[in-house]
């Protein structure tokens, strides 16, 4: 058997199988924490282990763990059992005499086995036996009392239990973890390929510890839970570092608090790994590379408009450009560009920012986002005085971006002048490509698909593809995400009617007559490739 490397042994000290003679030593405040994210294919993946062990008699948790086997699913004529060695022969004829039935050993990573363990077993049993301040957690005496909050925070079982969540939304590429308190729970939510999935619920005794352990980790004041509070937390998965975002917000149970996983490793920065149609990249190309004016990225939170402007911005980096940047708040770093972050507490606003940033000689400007008239207004003046300006909007289409700053205050004819291109994109999920499988159109989706995209197609329903769900993809049918995209380009027909003064349907209407393709146009162009689903496209285009 291969020697374990540092991190997994080190990870091995973090989750079961340590008695209390061997616990791992302590961490102090704001101390890195090692992670471990084991991407080979297993048949059970860490989200196959239910959340209670099944009810099976003969085999002691003690025994489990030094076998390195958990059953994951009973029947009354078959037991299946996640093992760190599924080809082990004869393991499995031990475990068919210990449950009298057949056994099916399934492939399974040792830590995710130890963990399952764990969470089942020892879990609550560590916390209860810790004080018995633990058991009343709850008391306003234990809330109230800082010290105690930070000695369960600092309790070995609690900094697993922290590491095993990270770990595993790290595992399965979640972009953020959420943990919501309710009146007898506290529940863990992934959010994953930008849909949330329940991962866990866990006893309500353990929050206070979980909690405090997580602001502790976030150099957050523990003491303070009335109030929001913002943190950060580094930590090490293999070679990468990963930055994580924490948010608290009081509710009427406790603490939500929301963990934002920002791997920059995995965030690929280039244009052509966005998903572009052929058509629409060329435009969107020969626009980015003009000396002055105007581009919006449009869409919803999380629709992926700043990692677009960042693959601008690298597309468009070179020696002989000054770029700058001001976000809020800054989530990458781009070698070669300046880049400023709001602080709006002493009075750094993008406004603010942006009138000492057009002293700097720049002629570049990326805008986070406009938010009101001001920026609105010092956007469009630089785009006129011959700087590129860059920014997003939340709008649902394109056309739409162009009535918000009119609505903002913003003349129609220096807008005319200004802007020239808006493009709306959203995220849509990609069909796993381990149970890909071709089925018929149904003849309503097809006559919907063709009006959709005006065409006028007699026959049968061409065939398309779906995901059938494996432990690949968690048995969702997706893995991944693209993106689709909507391009409005500013000609001279759409800028007669912004001059004019048209609402956004009318600016729309135009701008497809000059062959702008919409954004469920795109979607379903992807669905006919292969790419995505129908269901996936009315999702985020509805």
């Amino acid at each position: 058997m291969p020697e374990a490397s540092p991190v997994k042994n080190f990870l091995s000290s973090l989750l079961p199988g340590n008695k209390k003679g061997a616990e791992p030593a302590q961490h102090q405040e704001g101390e890195q924490a090692a992670i471990s994210s084991d991407t080979k294919p297993f048949e059970v993946a860490a989200s196959d282990f239910p959340d209670k062990p099944p009810m099976v008699n003969g085999l002691s948790s003690q025994l489990m763990r030094q076998w390195k086997i958990a059953p994951i699913d009973v029947t009354d004529q078959e037991v299946k059992v996640a093992a760190a060695n599924p080809e082990d022969l004869y393991l499995a004829e031990i475990l068919e005499n210990i449950y009298h039935r057949k056994v099916t050993l399934l492939g399974a990573a040792e830590e995710d086995i130890l963990s399952a363990i764990y969470r089942w077993y020892d879990a609550d049993a560590d916390i209860e036996g810790q004080s018995e301040e633990a058991e009343a957690s709850l008391d306003d005496e234990l809330w109230d009392d800082p010290e105690q909050l930070k000695d369960l925070a600092s309790e070995a079982p609690v900094i697993r239990l922290v590491n095993h969540f990270i770990s595993q939304a790290l595992e399965v590429k979640a972009s953020d973890i959420h943990f919501e308190p309710f009146r007898d729970s506290l529940k863990v939510r992934f959010r994953i390929d930008g849909v949330l999935q329940d991962m866990e619920t866990i006893a309500k005794r353990l929050q206070p510890a979980i909690t405090s352990r997580i602001k502790l980790m976030g150099k957050m004041d523990i003491a303070e839970m009335r109030l929001p509070q913002d943190g950060r937390i580094k930590v090490k998965d293999g070679s990468r570092e990963i930055d994580i975002r924490v948010s608290t917000l009081p509710t009427l149970f406790g603490e939500s608090i929301v963990l934002r996983l920002l791997n920059r490793d995995e965030v690929k920065l280039e244009l052509e790994s966005l998903g572009f149609p052929n058509d629409i990249m060329g435009t969107f190309e020969e626009l980015i590379q003009r000396p002055y004016g105007m581009i919006l990225v449009t869409g919803p939170t999380g629709s992926g408009k700043t990692t677009t402007l960042y693959a601008v911005m690298n597309r468009i980096n070179a020696p002989d450009k000054k770029i700058v940047t001001v976000e809020d708040p800054v989530e990458y770093q781009l070698d070669g560009i300046n880049q400023i972050q709001v602080k709006p507490k002493i009075n750094l606003t993008f406004a603010s920012a942006l009138r000492t940033i057009l002293r700097q000689d720049p002629d570049v400007i990326l805008i986070g986002e406009i938010r009101d008239a001001e920026t609105a207004e010092i956007a469009v003046q630089s785009a006129l005085t011959g700087h590129m300006v860059f920014s997003t909007l939340h709008t649902n289409d394109a056309a739409s971006a162009v009535t918000r700053l009119q609505e903002m205050g913003v003349e129609s004819y220096l807008l005319a002048s200004s802007l020239l291109a808006v493009m709306a994109q959203r995220l849509v999920r990609k069909i796993c490509p381990h149970c890909k499988e071709e089925y018929q159109m149904s003849p309503d989706l097809f006559e919907q698909a063709s009006q959709v995209l005006g065409l006028d197609i007699k026959g049968e329903p061409p065939k398309i593809w779906r995901g059938k769900g494996c432990h690949h993809c968690a048995n969702t049918g997706y893995s991944g995400r693209t993106a689709i995209f909507e391009l409005l380009t500013v000609n001279d027909a759409v800028r007669r009617q912004i001059l004019q003064g048209a609402d956004s349907s009318t600016i729309a209407e135009e701008a497809v007559k000059h062959g702008m393709r919409t954004l469920r146009q795109d979607g379903l162009l992807k669905v006919l490739a292969g790419e995505t689903t129908p269901e996936e496209v009315m999702r985020v285009t509805n």
